[in-house]
């Protein structure tokens, strides 16, 4: 039994471009004109799940795909930094902002923790690994790079060296016993 997995990370926002902590925010306008992935790359679809962000169930309308709503998929509670932008925590509180970007347990925010959106991706994935068919999850550039690490049993500190792009694609596929990246080729 083979599975595919293959995460979308949700279209632009004004907190992307501002470089903010992210609110339930929507998609920009130009967003509809940015939608460079191909549906047909996708193939036969059997299941489709969003995280309850409007930014993220938009994206599954603007791709044309019927999606259920996963709380596991959520992006990380960013709790009083919400709406902040990086470079106003790195005036106003470096010393938390720093803290935050080497212990991936820290929570100077008073949100989430980064290592818990980590166990609660991982979960998830393990709870679907021997899901048959084709999965399109809809989610947030934390949350991929999660289950990036994930796959990789990579070290939480390389959290930071993953870059996931609005209506980035990231594609995996189960055996039944254990998640692995999978490496596309370019559609002919």
């Amino acid at each position: 039994m083979k599975a595919r997995l293959s995460w979308i990370c949700h279209g632009p926002t004004e907190a992307n471009r501002k470089g903010c902590f992210p609110g339930d925010e929507p998609l920009e306008h130009k967003a509809v004109h940015r939608a460079e992935l191909s549906l047909a790359r996708l193939g036969t679809v059997d299941r489709v799940w969003t995280s309850p962000a409007l930014r993220a169930s938009q994206t599954a309308v603007l791709l044309g795909l019927d999606a259920i709503i996963e709380g596991a998929l959520r992006e990380c509670d960013y709790g009083a930094w919400r709406g902040r932008s990086i470079a106003e925590l790195h005036e106003s509180d470096p010393q938390s902002l720093a803290s935050w970007m080497t212990d991936l347990s820290a929570v100077p925010h008073g949100g989430e923790s980064l290592s818990s959106v980590m166990l609660r991706v991982g979960g998830w994935m393990e709870q679907h690994l021997q899901d048959a068919g084709h999965t399109v999850a809809i989610s947030h550039a934390s949350v991929i790079r999660a289950a990036i690490l994930h796959v990789l049993q990579a070290p939480a500190s390389a959290f930071w060296s993953i870059d996931v792009e609005p209506f980035g694609l990231v594609e995996m596929t189960s055996d039944g016993r254990r998640w692995q990246l999978r490496f596309p080729k370019l559609p002919r």
